[in-house]
């Protein structure tokens, strides 16, 4: 909203017009200092919380209700990792000096219809000034029965090593917005771009995986800052390592034709991140099953490599046999 500061909405006012519409069983309506969630009997609670700032994950000029989707969906790409089931969330919306009420509307529409599809209400969270970039973080709670959270650093000698969905998109999508005139992006038709561009903006998570992730899986992250990188952070400090035929690596037909047409497009594929996809180990003797069971819950699975015991990172081998460099293996804020 424009117009002088004194003009705006109180910050009680905002939540009730805007976010206590989505809130859920136990929260009050907005109208308390905390919420109430008791998980099912015989269930464990599952935390998880990220941020995403303007400038750093997403473009400011990005659409809110955008912004909106890719805040939860970060979020409920971990809990699926996790295994779990999606109970609610807590909000932190910290807001530019600029600030707009046509922004916060659209954000709050986005947010609503993420949550709803997804069974996710809101249950709490706060609204300051920044005094700088827009900041959303979003604290995600799930259950999973007791016990049955799956780890990230569970894996075993010999378990393969799968990924869902395709890799990469994510990342050649932002570079579409970085660099436009580059000639591997010349080469895709305006509908693969259109793809890149959307899975940049809106994650998908797997949480139709989370069931058989508790069945199947030894250990399991989402992938987040680079297939690369997160495969090295699985395995780092467990005596384990692994191979990867790159050749395996599941990528989309936008991804698989920037790739052919730049071998450095094919590299910021494995490492960009923002893939929110589930990377996961899998024992042998379970995973025609899990492939299976994963294909009809509409996810498909694939396996890329092996876990193996060593140390160091690990070796991605191109179609030669031979293993593969990269420049950096993850996103890293730092």
């Amino acid at each position: 909203m424009s117009g002088p500061e004194s003009a705006r909405a109180s910050e009680e006012a905002l939540i009730a017009r805007y976010f206590a519409p989505l809130a859920g069983e136990g929260a009050e309506a907005l109208r308390d200092d905390a919420a109430r969630l008791t998980p099912a009997p015989g269930h464990d609670l599952v935390l998880t919380a990220d941020a995403v700032v303007a400038g750093i994950h997403y473009f400011p000029e990005d659409p809110a209700g955008s912004v909106a989707v890719k805040a939860l969906g970060v979020n409920l790409s971990d809990l699926a990792a996790k295994g779990a089931r999606p109970r609610g969330f807590l909000l932190t919306l910290a807001l530019p000096p600029d600030w707009t009420e046509g922004w916060l509307a659209a954000f709050a529409a986005g947010l609503g219809q993420a949550a709803v599809r997804h069974a996710f209400p809101l249950l709490g969270g706060d609204t300051v000034r920044s005094g700088g970039a827009t900041l959303i973080s979003v604290t995600a709670i799930g259950e999973v029965p007791a016990g049955a959270m799956v780890r990230r650093t569970s894996a075993s000698a010999g378990d393969r090593i799968c990924v869902s969905g395709t890799i990469g998109d994510a990342a050649l999508g932002l570079r579409l917005r970085l660099d436009p005139g580059a000639a591997w992006i010349r080469r895709l038709d305006a509908g693969a771009r259109a793809h890149l561009a959307d899975r940049y903006l809106h994650p998908r998570p797997r949480l139709a995986l989370a069931p058989l992730l508790r069945r199947f899986a030894s250990a399991a992250m989402d992938v987040s800052d680079g297939l690369v990188g997160d495969l090295g952070k699985m395995l780092a400090g467990t005596g384990l390592t692994a191979r990867v035929a790159c050749a395996a690596v599941p990528l989309s037909p936008a991804a698989a034709r920037a790739a052919a047409a730049d071998p450095a497009a094919f590299e910021a594929a494995l490492t960009g991140g923002d893939d929110y996809e589930i990377l996961c180990t899998v024992p042998p003797a379970a995973l025609d099953a899990f492939a299976e069971a994963a294909a009809e819950a509409g996810v498909p699975v694939r396996p890329i490599g092996t876990v193996v015991a060593g140390a160091g990172a690990p070796v991605f081998l191109g179609a030669d046999g031979r293993p593969l460099g990269f420049a950096r293996g993850a996103f890293s804020h730092f």
